[in-house]
């Protein structure tokens, strides 16, 4: 069989059989500026009594800092929606320990210790349009989310890191509200508790839209989350102010 022909026996055989095939549609891309604060950041690894728990906050600072926000969303048949996320979170800085901080094995005596929080996420949607009328939309699904954090401590030319890669899943629920022609509220969360730690990332937003599916976007967000195991104990929190602009296709 020659390549040119292999497409045309593909579209063929899909039309033959019975199974339907629910192909993308009116994609979403969403771009968001987030001005995060951090709140509370409070470390021990490891999560013993050769660990010292102390305030990761106190030596980064509490910001506020950049962590920009890009999700692309699209439709799959009449109900089901599939969102890509991705949300890079960092900051670091430099300050005086009035105390020393036994960290991975290492102990840094006090004074100047150099700090680094990292807290990536990369996230896959699916979710179900459980209320779709005009005046309201909730959406309700599950999230697989990949979670890259990384410590790191540094004075002079001791160092030590703790990096934590993996996965968690996440409870999704999203909504929609007109309130004018033209304006409109929308919220979401993916959040999870239970067992050694929890998870919540929720924001409200108001959009006004414009011609030709372009709207912008301002609002607020919340993470919040952690986990206490035998290897960490890590919990931390920040509130953001965002802005962002959103294209969606007609």
């Amino acid at each position: 069989m020659t390549k040119s022909g292999f497409p045309v026996l593909a579209v063929s055989t899909l039309c033959a059989t019975s199974i339907p095939v629910a192909l993308p549609s009116q994609p979403q891309v969403d771009i968001e500026w987030v001005r995060a604060s951090q709140g509370r950041n409070l470390v021990q690894v490891p999560n013993d009594t050769s660990g010292s728990r102390f305030s990761l906050d106190a030596l980064t600072g509490s910001g506020p800092v950049d962590a920009p926000r890009v999700q692309v969303s699209w439709r799959s048949g009449e109900k089901q929606e599939w969102r890509l996320l991705a949300a890079p979170l960092s900051l670091s800085g430099s300050q005086v320990s009035t105390a020393p901080i036994d960290f991975q094995g290492q102990r840094f005596a006090a004074g100047p210790i150099a700090a680094r929080y990292q807290f990536n996420s990369w996230r896959a949607t699916w979710r179900y349009r459980w209320i779709d009328r005009e005046d309201l939309i909730v959406k309700i699904g599950a999230t697989a989310k990949i979670r890259d954090a990384s410590i790191r401590l540094k004075s002079g030319s001791l160092e030590a890191s703790k990096d934590d890669t993996g996965f968690v899943p996440l409870l999704h629920l999203a909504l929609e509200r007109p309130l004018s022609a033209q304006w409109r509220l929308e919220a979401d969360v993916d959040a999870l508790a239970g067992g050694p730690g929890y998870a919540v990332d929720a924001g409200v937003r108001f959009a006004r839209d414009f011609s030709s599916g372009w709207s912008v976007h301002a609002g607020a967000r919340y993470l919040d989350g952690g986990a206490d195991n035998d290897e960490v104990y890590a919990f931390a929190d920040f509130t953001s102010v965002t802005l962002g602009v959103t294209w969606r296709s007609r």
